[in-house]
């Protein structure tokens, strides 16, 4: 297989979903805080959760204690640092998050405890079964922050950035929504370049080079972003726009 091919979408799930042994404060958020924001799994749930019924359908907006005027999501949010950032920032704004390894939900629920946020349900588990019970169009922001690159090549099929997902972020962003993309693996930067400004609902929208070497103005540097500048990566910052339905090229 040449590095311009595709391969086939692997649908198993090969991440890691426990590290080192919880810090006690975090093993008891785990067992308090975490059923209070966990939403229900598309899969079989080892936390005792209920599972989602083939077919149902969630709308976000209805997860959270008030109404909320948008909803953001970010798939692998790592130590939660981006995620619990942005929720302090933008109280207004409803957010979901998933990560399916538990050492990163015990230190994104240190950081909702610690600050006091109510706009933050959580996924703990593999993302792509639980897209399809949300309704079309009904995120504004979709982040995709240092995702595992998965660089040998045999393994590219696991990588999130494929045909198949991004038709689900397409189908899920409103028009003109977000899908913002980091990453300090350029073989990873340039899979994604190859994939999705090519996908029809999607627009990159850098105007030169330099666009994707700022971080967003509203971001903050993540774990993995400083770890990416101690080893001396340069991440780069890809920003795409959600197509309006029916003018996808």
């Amino acid at each position: 297989m040449s590095a311009d091919q595709t391969p086939a979408v692997d649908t198993r799930f090969y991440g890691r979903r426990r590290g080192k042994r919880l810090k006690p404060l975090q093993e008891s958020l785990i067992e308090t805080l975490f059923p209070r924001l966990a939403l229900p799994r598309a899969a079989k749930d080892p936390y005792g959760k209920a599972e989602l019924a083939e077919g149902a359908v969630l709308d976000p907006k209805t997860l959270f204690p008030r109404p909320v005027r948008a909803v953001w999501m970010e798939i692998g949010f790592g130590g939660g640092e981006h995620m619990a950032a942005q929720a302090a920032a933008n109280p207004d704004v409803g957010f979901i998050g998933a990560e399916p390894f538990i050492n990163g939900i015990g230190k994104l629920l240190r950081k909702i405890d610690d600050q006091g946020l109510d706009n933050i349900r959580l996924y703990g588990d593999d993302v792509r079964p639980f897209l399809d019970h949300l309704p079309d169009g009904c995120l504004d922001k979709v982040f995709l922050l240092f995702p595992d690159p998965w660089p040998k090549a045999r393994h590219a099929g696991r990588r999130f950035i494929n045909p198949h997902n991004l038709d689900a972020v397409a189908r899920l962003l409103r028009d003109g929504g977000e899908f913002r993309v980091a990453s300090d693996d350029m073989n990873y930067v340039r899979w994604t370049l190859r994939h999705v400004p090519v996908h029809p609902a999607f627009q990159w929208t850098a105007k030169g080079p330099s666009d994707w070497r700022v971080r967003w103005a509203d971001a903050i540097e993540s774990r993995y972003e400083a770890k990416a500048h101690r080893h001396g990566r340069t991440p780069k910052y890809l920003q795409f726009l959600r197509r309006a339905r029916g003018t996808e090229g």
